[in-house]
């Protein structure tokens, strides 16, 4: 059986559900059941990753730092890893104190157009000999072609793996199988794909994946994310072992662990909202489903039409600010109609 490497970002991607609020107690918990479970790896943080923490993007309630902390204390086996964005984080600030925290594993983000900002921090990652991937997000926005060419880029840096993320949960089967395809062919590192739910494809695209050469899937306990949500995990774990694909996972206690995240994380179960659906086809970060929302009510305006604005405007995490431009501006014709 092909073996697939499985990461759970529920205690980092998830944690954009609760706006970054995610307690020690509930580290700890979740801690436990996914090392009771064999995870492989186990991602802890604020949402967007070290560093991250701010007005804009939110204040979490713990530190990078008591996260790690929190995190290596009850992971005995699972590796620990975290997402780093180049320009939120630095090396000597964030990525460091990390290193020395306990970290085995960190992923190196982009977005899918921008790796060159990726060369220092993968590089001082090989060099504290760690394992390091480089993550291209919101790849739905550029071609296979050009998703070649920039993780050629994050490879020749030193990454030991590429990871693409589908950010906004816009692609089809089809678009995950392309770039996997041509990710297989030309690099000889292992690729992986993150999946989110906006369309309720998470699960198909992640087989579709791993059906053409990845080997690496993401997956959150009861699809914990933003919006829609990620790829629910013990669903994935299940599919990929009736698939006949090893994941070195207890699949019993993967289902104890997404009952205990129901349990002790969860405010609601992900599920697929009509502006879930509205973020996948326009192609906007799930991430911004709050916000939306927020100042669609400010300015009496329809959050769909923020959404679509967003997606012409090709807006990633990190724009928050132009929600607020886009809801006025909308706002501003309403009245002139």
């Amino acid at each position: 059986m092909r073996s697939i490497l499985i990461s759970d970002p529920t205690l980092r991607d998830g944690n954009h559900a609760l706006q970054h609020q995610l307690n020690s107690e509930q580290i700890a918990k979740y801690c436990m059941a996914a090392e009771a479970a064999g995870i492989p790896i186990v991602e802890v943080g604020h949402g967007n990753g070290l560093g991250a923490s701010s007005l804009q993007l939110g204040i979490a309630k713990l530190s990078d730092n008591e996260l790690i902390r929190i995190a290596r204390t009850h992971l005995k086996k699972s590796r620990l890893g975290v997402h780093i964005i180049p320009g939120f984080a630095t090396i000597e600030k964030d990525l460091r104190p990390a290193v020395e925290g306990g970290v085995d594993v960190v992923r190196v983000a982009s977005h899918c157009s921008e790796a060159d900002i990726t060369e220092r921090h993968i590089q001082f990652i090989r060099s504290q000999e760690k394992t390091v991937y480089g993550v291209l997000m919101m790849a739905h926005m550029i071609g296979s072609k050009e998703l070649l060419i920039e993780a050629k880029k994050m490879e020749a840096y030193g990454a030991q793996g590429i990871v693409f993320m589908d950010s906004a949960g816009n692609f089809l089967p089809q678009d995950v199988m392309e770039r996997v395809q041509i990710l297989v062919e030309h690099l000889a590192i292992p690729i992986g794909f993150h999946a989110h739910n906006n369309l309720g494809l998470a699960i198909a695209n992640s087989l579709a994946a791993v059906e053409v050469g990845a080997s690496i899937l993401d997956g959150c306990a009861r699809g914990f994310g933003a919006g829609a949500g990620n790829t629910q995990l013990e669903v994935l774990v299940g599919v990929l072992e009736r698939k006949g694909y090893h994941t070195g996972i207890d699949f019993y206690k993967m289902l104890d662990a997404s009952d205990l995240a129901e349990q002790t994380l969860l405010k609601e179960i992900p599920s697929i909202k009509p502006l879930s659906i509205i973020s996948g086809l326009a192609g906007v970060f799930s991430g911004f489903l709050k916000p939306v929302l927020a100042r669609a009510k400010e300015f009496d305006v329809d959050p769909r039409d923020i959404f679509i604005e967003l997606g012409r405007r090709k807006i990633i995490a990190g724009q928050e600010d132009i929600i607020l431009e886009v809801a006025d501006n909308l706002a501003k014709k309403a009245k002139l109609i």
